[in-house]
């Protein structure tokens, strides 16, 4: 009997600590480069405070059975639409997606982000899921992707937890919908956008950068609709140096616009991957 306690003890012990080593991946970047690719502005309401779509930090932790993704912003988080009021998550205007490559496979998953992005990925990047922090009920989330990305929604995921608070917006996704436990060398993106309530006919609940800002647009794109719709992402390696603003302005700069749709040339924006674990 002593023995059999023994090796329950055990047992519970090395369980326990397999528990507490959950992986933990940490992305840095750097403060100041919310500008998309380096001449974006603010919409002009009072609303977009300063730092609201500047990413500074992004922690991705295997808890159990869910995977945890936590972004942090320059700014704190505040609520000045009252989503409650809307069965909302408790924040207003910014929208984080969270694409990721889990098997680096070139072509294996899709290249275009969702639509009102505005980007691609490499064929080598090429993403298998894509989580959702939205301050939109579920409801409305799951709407927008049954009519707008009905090609790919078996790809995104709605958290089953989304909240806010301080300056960091924390995602419970179960592993079960990432297909199991992030398998090492996967990627990740992680884009800053901002929630627009009522999107253009063909965009997943996103704002438009216009080629002047406005109350609630961003200003110094293309009124062509060509430009990447992204104020924020990650550069490799994610430590947060200086050097990755100029890496992130460099890669979203790279698009064309014309009046022949036909000429455009979208931004090509690579994943991070973080060492193996």
């Amino acid at each position: 009997m002593r023995q059999l306690v023994v090796t329950i003890a055990l047992l519970t012990c090395i369980l326990g600590s397999a528990t507490s080593l959950a992986a933990t991946f940490t992305f840095k970047d750097p403060k100041g480069d919310d500008k998309g690719p380096g001449y974006y502005t603010y919409p002009t309401d009072a609303v977009y405070i300063p730092g609201s779509f500047d990413m500074t930090q992004v922690r991705v932790r295997e808890k159990g059975k869910n995977v945890e993704f936590k972004v942090t912003i320059a700014a704190p988080i505040e609520d000045p639409w009252n989503s409650k009021s809307w069965n909302g998550n408790g924040f207003s205007i910014q929208f984080i997606q969270i694409y990721l490559d889990l098997d680096h496979t070139k072509d294996s998953g899709a290249t275009k982000a969702l639509p009102g992005i505005n980007i691609m990925f490499p064929p080598e990047s090429a993403w298998d899921r894509v989580v959702l922090i939205s301050p939109q009920p579920s409801s409305r989330v799951q709407s927008e992707i049954d009519i707008k990305a009905p090609d790919v929604k078996d790809k995104i995921i709605i958290p089953k937890v989304t909240r806010a608070q301080g300056n960091t917006f924390l995602a419970v996704v179960p592993v079960e919908q990432l297909g199991g436990s992030l398998p090492d060398g996967f990627g990740i993106q992680v884009i800053m956008q901002s929630n627009e309530g009522f999107p253009a006919p063909t965009d997943l609940l996103t704002r438009k950068v216009n080629e002047y800002n406005g109350q609630h647009r961003f200003g110094g794109g293309n009124d062509y609709d060509c430009d990447p719709h992204v104020m924020d992402i990650l550069v490799a390696p994610a430590a947060g140096g200086k050097e990755e603003i100029q890496g992130q302005y460099d890669i979203l700069k790279k698009y064309t616009c014309d009046e022949d749709e036909a000429k455009w040339v979208l931004a090509v924006v690579p994943m991070v991957y973080p060492q193996a674990k």
